[in-house]
């Protein structure tokens, strides 16, 4: 199989790679340059139709699409370490926290880069005024996970899982557009640097 991947700062690759690193696959690669804009030529999107990374193709030549879903696939090839639970308890909280994370906190992420920041100046559309209008609820999405980790190590359960990879790769992004975590966020602090301190984090 091979992983069509992109650097860093794209979040959603780097969700696979830390997933991945996590299970001690090894992905054989092709990087797709977003700046570029590789993955709108038409090789890739006969691929994805969506124009995105990542993609998995299997040996088989199926393509799987959209990050959380490659890594629900290598999860189900290879289920040690269990990073989406095991328990029906532990597979519904771990599902909890993703659907959060995709709903409080990336939205309003994404409205700030696609419509305010300077690498996405070219994109039609852009409404400078909407993206700026979600940097507040980017710090409310962040309290709202900083209060969600009070007392907990982990974001979902007592063991690391595939819900504080999406958040890690979250909040690193929004880091990088400039949206820094509230000063104020001391739980999402410590968390924050608990998981980067893992090898995966790195990937």
């Amino acid at each position: 199989m091979l992983f069509y991947d992109s650097p860093n700062p794209a979040p959603n690759p780097r969700r696979v790679r830390i997933f991945a690193a996590e299970k001690g696959i090894d992905l054989s690669s092709k990087e797709v340059s977003i700046p570029k804009r590789e993955q709108k030529a038409p090789e890739y999107v006969a691929k994805n139709p969506r124009g995105q990374t990542p993609i998995l193709e299997l040996d088989d030549g199926t393509v799987i699409a959209e990050s959380v879903a490659i890594m629900r696939y290598l999860e189900a090839e290879q289920p040690d370490p269990p990073l989406f639970g095991t328990t029906a308890r532990e597979i519904a909280e771990i599902e909890m926290w993703n659907r959060r994370v995709e709903m409080i906190l990336m939205p309003a992420i994404a409205a700030v880069w696609v419509h305010t920041h300077p690498f996405t100046a070219t994109i039609p559309g852009r409404n400078a005024e909407w993206g700026e209008s979600n940097r507040p609820r980017v710090a409310e999405g962040m309290r709202f996970f900083d209060g969600s980790l009070e007392g907990r190590e982990y974001l979902a359960g007592s063991a690391f899982s595939a819900a504080d990879i999406l958040l890690l790769t979250t909040v690193d992004f929004a880091k990088f557009i400039g949206l820094e975590m509230p000063s104020e966020c001391a739980n999402l602090l410590r968390w924050h640097e608990r998981v980067s301190a893992r090898p995966s984090a790195s990937a």
